[in-house]
């Protein structure tokens, strides 16, 4: 079993963002200490609740301050970017990083994003993102001239080529062929899950979705793997959760439902943020449950794993039971506001001294657990 940290980076919108960044550097810090595998960092661009909008910037400042944690990008919304562009970043970074690099893309789920860049229709991100990591792909393990012709995007070097001094061509990624790639993977029976399976890549199922959503994850990872005729890897799963660790059980408890934590806020924010879209019973507990019964409370309830070192490894262990083999879980990262800092320090730093060494004796301690 590996760990990693997943920040989306969510953070009440008055907060400056000199300061929420600063802390989740530090956060990002303390996991690389604590012996966490990898830490994955979200991209929004117009969301003073999810303020970072470059991902691969906000790692490299990382770089001198980490010495073993991957980075992943969870997600660059390959349905807004030029894909030429993300090659040649995500290439540098990979080199930057001497390959402690994950690429996790998706097509864009922000709804704010979408009308930003007038890109409403999630079928058509979902091509976009398609056909711009294809795009990239190409790019890397060709050699110019390029002429890359889709239906959005239209690549074509071929004119200003100066091979005696390297010009006219990509760079390729530190890592060959590439970088792994990660899908997000949020809705129950995802074709993002199979599209991993297919295509060899790795898959993050998110924290905010319910137990019942999340079990139909592996089994859909499983059918496109038969469909591939590879077998399924439970190392190339990672399952988001959040997860509360306390001194016991009772206090773990009372940090998750306190109206004033950072765990409330968290839902109450990702609730609205669905609801309003009309995707909130992809979250609810049950899909039939009226939305006005809906509350933070109902939601942490339902995911968020907490209580005292034995507990929280007592319940990881059922929910890898219940759900799948998933050979990586990411704990999702808090604000720290106010009291959140100090309780999730410690959350982390036991997960980290008690809890990881349980799982692991548990199911296995490689990447292939």
């Amino acid at each position: 079993m590996r760990s990693g940290l997943f920040m989306m980076p969510l953070h009440p919108p008055h907060r400056p963002l000199a300061e929420t960044a600063a802390e989740d550097a530090d956060k990002i810090v303390l996991t690389d200490q604590l012996g966490f595998d990898e830490a994955w960092v979200g991209e929004h661009f117009s969301a003073g609740s999810e303020p970072l909008a470059s991902p691969l910037m906000f790692l490299a400042s990382l770089l001198p301050r980490t010495k073993r944690i991957r980075f992943a990008t969870g997600v660059i919304g390959l349905g807004y970017h030029h894909p030429a562009i993300v090659a040649a970043e995500v290439a540098q970074f990979d080199h930057m990083s001497h390959g402690r690099f994950i690429l996790g893309i998706g097509a864009g789920g922000l709804a704010s994003d979408a009308e930003l860049f007038d890109h409403p229709d999630a079928k058509v991100r979902g091509e976009r993102m398609q056909e711009a990591i294809d795009i990239m792909l190409a790019l890397w393990k060709s050699e110019p001239p390029y002429r890359l012709e889709g239906r959005h995007w239209q690549i074509r070097l071929e004119e200003s080529v100066m091979p005696e001094y390297g010009v006219g061509f990509f760079q390729k990624p530190f890592q060959k062929p590439h970088p792994p790639i990660a899908l997000s993977v949020v809705s129950p029976h995802s074709m993002a899950m199979k599209a991993a399976a297919l295509r060899g890549w790795l898959a993050v199922s998110a924290n905010f979705i319910p137990t019942w959503s999340l079990v139909t994850h592996w089994p859909t990872y499983c059918e496109g793997c038969a469909e591939a005729h590879r077998a399924p890897d439970p190392s190339a799963w990672r399952v988001a959760r959040n997860v509360i660790v306390a001194d016991s059980d009772a206090l773990a408890r009372d940090y998750a439902f306190d109206p004033e934590g950072a765990s409330w806020y968290y839902f109450d924010y990702l609730w609205q943020l669905l609801y309003r879209r009309g995707l909130g019973a992809g979250m609810k507990p049950d899909p039939a449950m009226p939305d006005a019964e809906v509350t933070p409370a109902t939601l942490i309830e339902e995911m968020v794993i907490h209580g005292s070192p034995a507990t929280v490894t007592e319940k990881l262990l059922a929910l890898r039971e219940c759900v799948g083999p998933f050979g990586t879980l990411l704990l999702a990262a808090l604000d720290w506001s106010g009291v959140n800092a100090a309780r999730e320090r410690r959350s982390l730093t036991l997960f980290a001294d008690q809890v990881l060494p349980r799982l692991r004796a548990a199911v296995g301690e490689g990447v292939n657990a």
